[in-house]
């Protein structure tokens, strides 16, 4: 037992006493022994953090504020039937973040799944740093999209539920401690709670955190409005509720007595949705009608109007306060009886009566709240709405049945995340497609920081311009004086840019470039590429004409100005030299065609000459099947399914007679290459090289090294199988980015 402040929620005679904390808890599922000693253990553990000694009197609240806080948090997640998983990572979440523990520490002690949700949420809170620290930068009709781009990157971050709810949690103990901080203070931690946090609960469907996070948000960011409409109500929120609470005893009395099977249930308006319909609407407090709201849901339709002539029957209905969306729709699809009348004690009811078909389409469907009462456009959140129903979907399946929602990881993994939201210098949101680069931010940003662009800077660390960024990362842009693009941008190969914004203006800038000036440029990238490739006895000016060009000249203008890609170039020489030689396509030097055959029976068999195939009879394998095959004796290749039990048992029985097969649709033609590379030696130069060929799915069919000790050199000759020039640029290219490569080029 340790001394702290008696009037801490959970001090008894000034005594922290764990054990009837976890007694006040949500019991229906901390019943085992196992749940309470873990709990148990988390917060003596967070305790324990708690610098007890210490003489400064700041410095030990702080310390124990770490232990406060993640039991509140436990408090609000029991609520909510969370797992003891996700109430031992709130005891510990602060005590994290505030470096008093370590995740590994927490892994090693609690496992990983709670170390997991730890990293979760501390990766969560990134994001409120980056806003903190730039907070009020952004004004107007662009803070209310920057606050929905930190929204949905919120939301792509989260793999599980728990990590959603534990940083809910998290922000709403820090917006109830800041009562008694600095009013600087307490409207930086409403403003993120407002943009952010409270739009995230009410999309997730949890509305007793909504209502919190925006009634305390409202309070601290415009005391004068709160405080005059908590006035106006002349009750508390909690009188308000009872009123509700004996109204809906009354309403479900009245249907069994009418037959009619339903549920009932009610709300007391929050203070900040008072405000807001009087703003919305124009109007003053006096005609805010539903302050006190009841919605009854019945089967039938039949059953909504018998309903509503039951409430008219008890209450005097408020004229022009009645309206018929079932009988005529919203524009939305939006369905529902809503009327208002003098309810008891003679107080404004709004009641609504829909069936539960309506009720889930206007809860989940095209007219749910968030949806018709939002900003989003359907091109930008259709993956963001996916994800948001996945959270929903596994939030009503834990509170109905209380379990580890951990089987439905499979389900996130197949939403469609294709965007990322990543920072600006300045805390800016910026959204990109999930492949983007820096130079796609740069020009994202604006065309001139595009073209200006020399490096980049991730997280405060210089990166390649073609780094993959990801979520909440923030990118800052190196830039020069001059505009100059390279044309290695344009390199579909080297990855510098994937979105085609950032690609047309790399391309129109080029254009802009004077003939003379272009035309040098294509001669000489055209020349290093044939030259590389050992391309030296094409017929340069029928090449241009096939590619509908007037004049070479023309053609090394349109490469230079980037209206026609060099791989496109490299098309029309493959063509050209096909033609001329008929008998030896593809290669003008030596070649010889590829081990690789294409087989009557449809299937590619690698290497093993021209064996016959056959479908097994025990699996019957179909194209699109992953397949594997057995040389049998005398009757060729038997091919199979990858999980027939047959093939399985061979595997295990006859390993030396399995083979790799694929399905084959077209016929393709490989050829060998010889590659000269001339490298400085290096431990794993090799190994990078053949791990390249292999990731690009290239044949190695010899290989030769050469090496010099005295000057710590190489010299490599590796013969690969190539389908076009095309794929043997891309390798060269790729050969070419490795480390002490000095030179990689088709042999002369």
């Amino acid at each position: 037992m340790v001394k702290v402040r008696a009037d801490h929620p959970i001090a008894a005679d000034g005594q922290v006493d764990i054990d009837a904390w976890i007694d006040r808890l949500n019991k229906s599922h901390l019943q085992s022994d196992t749940s309470r000693t873990e709990l148990r253990r988390a917060a003596e553990l967070s305790l324990s953090l708690v610098d007890i000694h210490a003489d400064d009197d700041h410095s030990w609240g702080e310390d124990f504020s770490c232990f406060r806080i993640g039991l509140e948090m436990a408090e609000i997640l029991a609520d909510l039937q969370l797992d003891q998983d996700a109430l031992i990572a709130a005891i510990l979440y602060r005590a994290v973040r505030e470096q008093k523990i370590t995740l590994p520490e927490v892994q090693n002690r609690f496992g990983d799944t709670v170390a997991k949700l730890v990293k979760g949420v501390l990766r969560m809170a990134a994001i409120s740093y980056q806003r903190n620290e730039h907070e009020d930068r952004v004004l107007g009709s662009q803070a209310v999209e920057q606050a929905e781009k930190i929204r949905k990157m919120l939301v792509s971050m989260v793999d599980d539920v728990r990590v959603a709810l534990i940083k809910l949690a998290e922000r709403t103990c820090a917006i109830r401690s800041v009562k008694n901080a600095e009013a600087d203070r307490r409207r930086q931690v409403a403003r993120e709670v407002a943009d952010i946090y409270a739009p995230l609960a009410h999309r997730l469907g949890i509305g007793h955190i909504k209502w919190e996070l925006e009634d305390l948000s409202f309070r601290y960011l415009q005391p004068d409005d709160y405080k005059r409409i908590a006035k106006l109500l002349d009750e508390r929120r909690l009188a308000r509720q009872e009123y509700i609470d004996n109204l809906l005893e009354l309403l479900r009395n009245e249907l069994r007595k009418a037959g009619i099977e339903g549920s009932v249930g009610g709300r007391a308006k929050h203070i900040y949705s008072i405000w807001r319909k009087m703003q919305r609407k124009g109007i003053p407090f006096s005609q805010v009608y539903d302050i006190r709201a009841v919605r009854i849901l019945v089967p039938t339709v039949r059953d909504c109007y018998a309903v509503l002539g039951i409430v008219h029957s008890l209450w005097r209905n408020i004229p022009h306060e009645f309206d018929d969306y079932i009988a005529s729709p919203k524009e939305n699809g939006y369905r529902s009886l809503h009327t208002a009348v003098w309810g008891p004690e003679n107080k404004v009811l709004e009641i609504q009566i829909r069936t539960q078909e309506m009720h889930e389409e206007s809860e989940l469907g095209v007219c749910a709240h968030w949806r018709y009462k939002g900003t989003d456009t359907k091109a930008t959140q259709d993956a963001y709405e996916q994800k948001i129903a996945w959270l929903r979907q596994v939030l009503e399946w834990h509170e109905e049945l209380g379990g580890d929602p951990s089987h439905l990881q499979d389900d996130l993994r197949a939403v469609n995340q294709d965007r990322i939201y990543v920072f600006t210098p300045e805390g800016h949101v910026v959204d990109l497609p999930r492949t983007a680069t820096p130079l796609d931010f740069a020009y994202k940003i604006h065309t001139d920081v595009g073209h200006r662009c020399r490096g980049a800077k991730v997280n405060n660390r210089i990166v390649p311009l073609n780094y993959q960024l990801t979520n909440a990362d923030q990118v800052e842009i190196l830039t020069g004086k001059l505009e100059s693009p390279s044309r290695d941008w344009l390199n579909l190969a080297l990855g510098y840019v994937n979105t085609g914004r950032a690609r047309a203006k790399i391309q129109h800038w080029f254009k802009q470039q004077a003939r003379d000036k272009n035309i040098a440029e294509g001669q000489a990238l055209l020349d290093r590429e044939f030259k590389r490739l050992a391309l030296l006895d094409l017929d340069f000016e029928e090449l241009a004409h096939k590619l509908h060009f007037n004049t070479l000249d023309d053609l090394y203008a349109a490469v230079g100005a980037s209206d026609i890609g060099v791989g496109q170039v490299l098309n029309a020489a493959q063509k050209q030299l096909d033609e001329a030689h008929p008998q030896q396509p593809l290669i003008p030097l030596k070649t010889s065609k590829s081990t690789r055959q294409k087989k009557d029976s449809d299937f590619y068999i690698e290497g093993v000459g021209n064996l016959l195939t056959q479908i097994a009879n025990c699996c019957n394998p179909v194209p699109g099947d992953a397949i594997t095959g057995y040389i049998t004796l005398g009757k060729g290749v038997s091919i199979h399914r990858q999980d027939c039990n047959n093939i399985l048992q061979l595997q295990a029985d006859e390993p030396q007679r399995i083979i790799k097969v694929e399905w084959g649709e077209t016929p393709q033609s490989f050829y060998s290459v010889d590659i000269v590379i001339e490298a400085y030696d290096r431990y794993g130069l090799l190994k990078d090289i053949t791990v390249l060929l292999d990731t690009e799915r290239i044949n190695i069919v010899a290989m030769q090294t050469l090496s010099d000790k005295r000057k710590n050199t190489v010299d490599m000759q590796v013969t690969v199988e190539i389908r076009s020039f095309d794929e043997l640029s891309r390798i060269l290219t790729k050969l070419n980015q490795l480390p002490n490569i000095a030179s990689a080029r088709r042999k002369h």
